[in-house]
């Protein structure tokens, strides 16, 4: 259990309201919310409470380690993730680190065929309920008190904001793009600023084929034996041990 220090109170209150389990006006169900097994109607982060503990840990070690650089999700959703990264940053007094929201705010792009055919099993970019704009995701910082100079959005395809995004270092890559393009595009533009120390986080690794295809493509391509640890039997995260 978390302790209840005035830090981890204002965090674990974060994460009930990101979750909507405080008020469970959304057919809630705990062990779902608990996992992210769902597509809430309210809350503003699908991923569940686990793969937030997931995100806490992993900024909260990058603070204390002193691992240099930004945070940043591709695949932002409703922004929850990364409204918590901002929170974290916040209640710690960190003023020197940007969180980047990357996302298309339209949903997910058509498979490339062609050129990615793994992600031919997939029909997510047909899905309405994951196209959402930019000014719904700038609102709910804005619900938060979190929405500041220290919150930089990424507005279009990965494969066209990442490769010229004015990211110098990473400290936390957390992807959440589902497809093969959408994976590789983040590890291909972004992976190489991460400094040693920091975390990669991979919502969708247990979840989709081709998403953890791309993951392990990744790896084997740039020789990474860094250990892949389960957080709840979808979302995966490594630390960088190495250049």
């Amino acid at each position: 259990m978390l302790s209840e220090s005035p830090i981890n109170l204002y965090l674990n209150l974060m994460k009930s309201c990101l979750l909507n389990s405080i008020y469970r006006n959304d057919n809630y169900d705990e062990h779902r919310r608990e996992y992210g097994r769902d597509l809430p109607v309210v809350a503003h982060t699908m991923i569940g409470k686990k793969r937030l503990d997931n995100i806490q840990y992993c900024v909260e070690k990058v603070i204390s380690d002193n691992v240099p650089g930004d945070l940043i999700e591709t695949g932002v959703w409703r922004g929850g993730a990364t409204i918590f990264m901002r929170s974290i940053l916040k209640v710690y007094g960190i003023k020197d680190r940007i969180v980047w929201v990357a996302d298309s705010f339209q949903g997910l792009p058509a498979p490339n065929l062609q050129k990615y055919p793994l992600d031919q099993e997939s029909n997510l970019h047909l899905n309405p309920q994951l196209a959402i704009s930019l000014e719904e995701v700038t609102d709910n910082f804005k619900r938060y008190d979190l929405l500041d100079s220290n919150v930089k959005f990424l507005k279009g395809w990965f494969k066209d904001t990442l490769p010229t995004a004015p990211i110098t270092r990473l400290s936390l890559l957390r992807l959440d793009g589902d497809l093969y393009e959408s994976t590789m595009d983040a590890l291909v533009n972004l992976y190489p600023k991460l400094s040693v120390g920091g975390f990669v986080i991979i919502d969708d690794y247990g979840c989709y084929n081709m998403c953890r295809q791309a993951i392990s493509d990744y790896r084997q391509q740039h020789n990474i034996t860094d250990e892949l640890i389960s957080i709840d039997g979808w979302g995966y995260y490594w630390r960088k041990s190495k250049l």
